[in-house]
Order: structure tokens, then C-alpha cells, then sequence
């Protein structure tokens, strides 16, 4: 039970701080039920208002939920088909935040809720697919079990904007994940090795487990994953190398083509002469400004090369393309014919049109743009700041953070949320705390919120 005589802040951000470690140490429970604000003003002689700011701050941050009139309670967690990883991703289960107001004046918390913790793409940003679905037609010589899995049409297409000239075998799958998903399915196996980007993406690291597989955690700078530190790994022999080539999440960084290279020649020199799979993950690709990139360059044998368009197209149309060595991607389709069989034909005849339409190509060229331009002007922003986060590429940007939990709850005071840096981390023992800031969200106002964040990473320790 939260006793009133515990708190000493006068200040909204103050009382969640005091809440929130409270939380962390365990003296509140999950599921403990917290006085009402009007108690709780009462008691501390505040205001209703400082109380409520105070309890909207810790729903932010995934502290507490709110049950309406039954009262607010500490955070269980409850979406058991979430891994802890992504559970642990602020505001996971906080609801959609309004927009902005326009034409804001004064400090960031005045009224803003901005919710920059996704990682989705902007929807304003994203092609209209009315016309492409009235376009769609189910085809007479496409509607039997046993045609081919990927339309002609789009084959030709996505062969033809492929990063290497040439690929044994293409086929689509269900969106970027469900690609890397079927390739990890293929190529490891149950106490393997497997050597991932960390920071990376949490789904990558829960994948892996899953296998009964283990991380091996590789270093990264500016221009993609260290040879160095490929080289240590290799010494473990890992099966398998998972990368992002453009945009990486959380950082923001695209691969230069020199660093690929490098890898690749890494790669070449695995002791013993085993050959490690490569697992490329380019899920921004129409939305990245970076050149597109890839170790099948000079390495094709070894590299299963997977393109999303959930960045570029909208989450829910949920296709990739998937191209690589010919017996690694016939092997997924002879799978897939076990289960869904192939992606719907029909949702392949729209992502044909989105591809082709000058009516479709143009607002991706534009969102292209555009999401470099909040990215620059942020990472500008920040940096008279003293925060320096590189030049990310895609929607995210990786901040550091001097902690992580305190510049989440101070952030939530401010009317901002974003995502924890922990989840995104496979080392047990990072050296350095983040946060990840969907920039690609932010359409005003990045003055104010690049002094929130700026302050927020300055926000000192909870306990």
C-alpha cells in the first residue's frame, strides 16, 4: 500500500520519480491498487492537478494502468504472448496517444502527448492503396493450390530492383520478420551459435532463443558491425550472421558498402572452411537514403537477403521479398507449402501496382524525404546539445542516456514517450544506457522536443 507520508515532492515529475522507485524496489506491488488523486492531493496539501500529471507520467512509462473509476494500479504485466523483452519496450501498452496541438508555445509538457516509442512508420506518410486494391483482380490462372508462389509480374519487378545483379531463387513471404523467421528455421539449429548486432532488434534476440540457440553479441559503429568483432565471433563458430543493412533498429545506421565488403572477407576466412549463413534484414528499404547494400556482392552462396515493405507500404499489408542461395530459398517454399502455402496472390497483385503506379512510386520517393529531413533536423537539434546521434538513416534514432528509467519517467512528464534502450541490448552488461526515438514521428515543434529529450538524458538515477 502506497503511504502518502513516503512521497516529499512537491512536483509532478518529482512524485512519479518516488512512485517509480518504489515500484523497482518492490515496497508496491503489481497489481497494488494507489490512493486517488484526491486523496493523495489532500494528504500532501497539492493540487488535483500536480497529482494527476504525476499519475498520467507513470502511465506513460508503463509504471501504472488505469482502470477508470476502479483507480489506478501498478503495471502486471498481462500480454503473456509478448516476450519479456518487447514487454519491457515503454509504452507497449499505453494508449494511443492525440496528436499534438498545433502552434505550441511554452515547455513541451504544456498539453503535448507525442509518442515516439512505435518504431512504426508515419501513417500521413504512407501511399494510398485505394486504387491499388480497386486494381487488384484475382487471376484465372493464379487461383490453383499448386501455380507458383510469387506472380510472375512481381517477380520481374523485384528481381530487377534487387541489390546484386543477379539471384538463384526469389519468393515472397509474409512480411520482413516472417522471412528472417522461415531463413532461422532453415539454416540453425538447436545449440548453434548465432552472431547478432546488439544494439539490435528484440524480436532477433527472442527468435534465437526460441531455436534453443545462443547470442553472440557484435559490436557496431557508424558504418555497421565491426570486422573485429565478426572476427571474435567467428572463433566460436557461429552458424549463422544476422544483420540489418539500412536503418538498423534501434540506431538509425546504414551499412556502408566498404564495411560490407569488409565482412564478407571476414566471412571468407572462417576457421575450418564452414560456411556461415548470412541473414540480412533490409525492412526500410524504399524509406532508407542510404545506397542499397549486401554481402551476396561478394559472398552470394552464403547470403538469404530479405526486403520489407511494412516501412515504406503500411504494417499491415505484411509482404517481403526473400532471395538468396537457391537450396536455402526452395527449401522455405516447400515449408510454407505445409502451412499458409504461399502470401495471398491477391495482396501480391497490390504490392505490383504500389510498386509500378507513378501515382503510388511518388509519395514513397516523397516519405523518403521527408523522414531524412526529421531525422536530420532532430539529430541537428540534439547535437547543440551536446548529444551526439550520428546520422541516422530510416525512422530511429539510438540517444544515449545518462539512465534509462529516469529519462523514461521524466519523459512521460513531459508529455513524450519512447521506447527503452535495455530490450534492444543482448549483452548482459552494456556499457551505456539509450532510449529509442522514432524520429520519423516528430512533424513540429523539434526545437521543444529536442530540449525534453536533452533533459531527459541529463535526468539523474531513480534509486
Amino acid at each position: 500500500m502506497l503511504s502518502t507520508t513516503a512521497l516529499s515532492s512537491r512536483s509532478a515529475a518529482g512524485l512519479a520519480a518516488e512512485i517509480a522507485r518504489l515500484v523497482t524496489d518492490g515496497t508496491l506491488e503489481p497489481g497494488e491498487r494507489l490512493p486517488t488523486v484526491r486523496q493523495v492531493a489532500s494528504d500532501l496539501g497539492l493540487s488535483t492537478g500536480t497529482i494527476a500529471a504525476a499519475w498520467r507520467a507513470l502511465a506513460e512509462a508503463g509504471v501504472v494502468t488505469s482502470r477508470g473509476r476502479a483507480g489506478t494500479f501498478v503495471r502486471a504485466p498481462r500480454r503473456e504472448w509478448l516476450s519479456p523483452r518487447v514487454r519491457g519496450l515503454a509504452a507497449v501498452d499505453a494508449p494511443p496517444a492525440p496528436p499534438a496541438p498545433r502552434g505550441l508555445g511554452g515547455r513541451v509538457g504544456a498539453g503535448i502527448r507525442l509518442d515516439l516509442s512505435l518504431g512504426t512508420p508515419d501513417p500521413a506518410m504512407l501511399p494510398s492503396i485505394e486504387r491499388a486494391l480497386s486494381l487488384a483482380r484475382p487471376r484465372a490462372d493464379t487461383g490453383r493450390y499448386h501455380d507458383l508462389p510469387v506472380l510472375p509480374e512481381l517477380h520481374d519487378v523485384l528481381v530487377a530492383d534487387w541489390p546484386v545483379p543477379t539471384v538463384e531463387a526469389l519468393t515472397v513471404v509474409d512480411g520482413a520478420f516472417d522471412g528472417i523467421s522461415r531463413a532461422v528455421d532453415q539454416v540453425v539449429r538447436f545449440g548453434d551459435r548465432v552472431a547478432v548486432e546488439s544494439p539490435g532488434f528484440p524480436y532477433i534476440f527472442d527468435l534465437v532463443d526460441a531455436t534453443g540457440a545462443v547470442v553472440l553479441p557484435l559490436e557496431s559503429d557508424a558504418d555497421g558491425i565491426l570486422p573485429a568483432a565478426l572476427a571474435r565471433a567467428l572463433a566460436q563458430r557461429p552458424s549463422t550472421l544476422m544483420l540489418q543493412t539500412r536503418a538498423q533498429n534501434p540506431t538509425g545506421v546504414s551499412m556502408s558498402v566498404e564495411r560490407a565488403r569488409r565482412l564478407a572477407d571476414v566471412l571468407l576466412t572462417v576457421p575450418g572452411g564452414r560456411a556461415v549463413t548470412v541473414i540480412e534484414d533490409d525492412h526500410s528499404a524504399l524509406i532508407a537514403t542510404a545506397p542499397a547494400v549486401t554481402l551476396a556482392r561478394w559472398i552470394p552462396a552464403q547470403v538469404v537477403h530479405v526486403r520489407g515493405f511494412s516501412k515504406s507500404h503500411g504494417p499491415d499489408l505484411r509482404i517481403a521479398a526473400l532471395g538468396g542461395p537457391a537450396d536455402i530459398v526452395e527449401r522455405i517454399v516447400r515449408r510454407r507449402m505445409l502451412g499458409p502455402g504461399w502470401t495471398s496472390r491477391l495482396l501480391q497483385s497490390v504490392l505490383l501496382e504500389l510498386l509500378t503506379d507513378p501515382r503510388s512510386i511518388a509519395p514513397v520517393r516523397t516519405a523518403r524525404l521527408i523522414y531524412r529531413d526529421r531525422l536530420d533536423r532532430l539529430a541537428a537539434s540534439l547535437g547543440r546539445l551536446g548529444i551526439d546521434v550520428g546520422a541516422p538513416d530510416g525512422i530511429n534514432l539510438w540517444m544515449p542516456v545518462r539512465d534509462e528509467r529516469a529519462a523514461l519517467v521524466y519523459l512521460a512528464a513531459e508529455g513524450i514517450a519512447v521506447a527503452g534502450g535495455r530490450p534492444f541490448l543482448a549483452d548482459p552488461a552494456p556499457a551505456g544506457q539509450f532510449v529509442r526515438v522514432t524520429a520519423g514521428a516528430i512533424t513540429e515543434n523539434v526545437r521543444l522536443v529536442a530540449e525534453a529529450l536533452a533533459r531527459a538524458a541529463a535526468a539523474s538515477p531513480l534509486s
